[in-house]
């Protein structure tokens, strides 16, 4: 009776921690297919493991650039005065350089 709650319960854990994946089928020229595979192989990984990867990346990288761009955007609508860190100049010593 152990033996069987044990694996119930292996395969409930299992279920709940393993990410649900869709197929996606995509177009992609001969030569980005050929330099991929040649990564992978060197790797000893997948095709769509490198593909997660990439996507991941480009993602987060998509979103770091928009991060930036509110950023930028929020100082050009109100840029920082003058005397704005001035009381905090004393502070900002960094010694001899």
């Amino acid at each position: 009776m152990f033996i069987i709650m044990c694996y119930i319960i292996t395969i409930i854990i299992t279920i709940i921690m393993v990410p649900v994946m869709k197929t996606v089928q995509m177009t992609l020229d001969d030569e980005l297919v050929k330099e991929v595979d040649e990564i992978v192989k060197e790797q000893k990984t997948s095709r769509s493991e490198f593909t997660r990867k990439a996507l991941r990346h480009a993602l987060q990288q998509f979103r770091d650039e928009q991060r930036e761009k509110a950023h930028r955007s929020g100082y050009e609508k109100k840029p920082v005065a003058p005397e704005e860190f001035s009381p905090w100049e004393d502070e900002q010593q960094w010694g001899d350089i």
